[in-house]
């Protein structure tokens, strides 16, 4: 096995430990880890060997639900399960769809019900890795913790489980390949709200993506278009800045593994996610976005939060279309001008703008080449790997 390229090095970044991509892109790794077809760490979790691609830490987890094989493989078939919803007829693969990078292509999310979500569905890729979850909320800090509101969510109802959760537990327990996964992952506990969603917090874990024509050419010295590369530049240069709010191992801000280089990895809870008000509307002259989607604002009620979000990954980001909280941005093109832009509407001018986004000049030629850079995160074997896809068993 050859080692990883040393294309790559450590640099400190506005006090976080980043890798910087000479001259690009910020990107988390530790230490030499094997070819990027994934390999094999030791673990500290009993019976879990994490396989990460070249460049990857080992995701944090949190003490009270350590990772094993039998609780992630039960995991998996939860997160297929369509008796996992109120109306028996809905799982949380209907808005994580693997081949859309655990998107659904909408623009905003339908529920079991019909019900339309305010927002999109974000991307499961490597949530592993996520300081916190959701668009817009600081506090949600743990998948555990995330995977409860799809399922008990009243406005919107998603999985639709509120009142009927007996009911939804009843058909677990009645199916028997499901009870002795249940048996086998969690031997001393019923089956309960609680361990569905410590088994689908496992599952989730291992959505990990790292296998992409960028992290090849940053890892693996294989080849990368010339228009990648210009867009690269592009990406975090002075002028465009994509990469001061798209930074990390995730291209999403700031993130959280068990190990950093030189220090011990933060408590859960600990990393401060960061938010973003685009630009996307000003509805009063003082920065109001539209109910109920506010951003940050919907959960603190303060008025500097107005309108802010989490920046998503962009990881896979060319699969994820439409784009931007609400869906409002049809194609990486559109994303694109819209930056240039400084915003949208009276947006561009909202006392709340982010002060990173002030508009840039784009060629024709310039678009092209972001885009391009943006199509080389694309892993095509996430979107593909068995090990993510519905289970065969009935």
């Amino acid at each position: 096995m050859r080692a990883p390229s040393q294309r790559a090095g450590w640099r400190s970044v506005g006090g976080r430990a980043l890798l910087r991509l000479a001259p690009a892109v910020a990107l988390i790794a530790c230490g030499t880890i094997g070819r990027s077809e994934f390999v094999s760490l030791p673990s500290s979790a009993v019976a879990f060997s994490w396989q990460l691609p070249a460049g990857f830490p080992e995701p944090q987890v949190p003490g009270d639900n350590p990772m094993s094989a039998a609780k992630v493989r039960l995991g998996r078939r939860l997160f297929y399960d369509s008796r996992l919803s109120g109306s028996g007829d809905f799982s949380c693969a209907d808005c994580h769809r693997q081949e859309l990078a655990f998107t659904d292509g909408r623009g905003r999310a339908l529920g079991a019900t019909g019900q339309t979500h305010p927002r999109s569905a974000m991307s499961l890729t490597n949530v592993a890795y996520n300081a916190t979850y959701n668009w817009a909320d600081p506090s949600l800090a743990r998948l555990e913790q995330q995977a409860l509101n799809p399922m008990l969510n009243r406005d919107p109802v998603e999985l639709g489980i509120a009142g009927r959760e007996e009911e939804v537990l009843e058909r677990l327990r009645n199916d028997d390949v499901t009870k002795a996964l249940f048996r086998e992952a969690f031997p001393e506990e019923q089956i309960s709200i609680d361990t569905v969603t410590r088994a689908i917090a496992a599952f989730e874990r291992t959505l990990i993506s790292g296998n992409s024509p960028y992290d090849r050419y940053l890892f693996w010295d294989e080849p990368l278009g010339d228009a990648e590369k210009r867009g690269m530049e592009l990406f975090s240069s002075e002028r465009m800045r994509c990469s001061e709010c798209h930074s990390g191992l995730n291209f999403s801000g700031p993130v959280r593994a068990a190990v950093a280089p030189g220090a011990g990895g933060p408590e859960i809870g600990k990393v401060e996610s960061e938010f973003h008000n685009t630009g996307l509307f000003d509805e009063d002259g003082a920065g109001a976005y539209p109910a109920p989607n506010r951003g940050v604002f919907e959960i603190t009620k303060l008025a500097e939060d107005m309108g802010r979000f989490r920046a998503p990954t962009l990881r896979n980001i060319e699969v994820t279309a439409p784009y931007m909280h609400d869906g409002s941005l049809a194609t990486l093109g559109e994303v694109a001008l819209f930056y240039a832009s400084g915003g949208r509407g009276a947006g561009r001018t909202s006392p709340l703008k982010s002060k990173l986004l002030s508009g840039f000049a784009l060629t024709a030629q310039e678009q092209d080449d972001l885009i391009a850079f943006l199509g080389s995160l694309t892993d095509r074997e996430f979107l593909t790997d068995s090990r993510f896809a519905a289970p065969e068993e009935p």
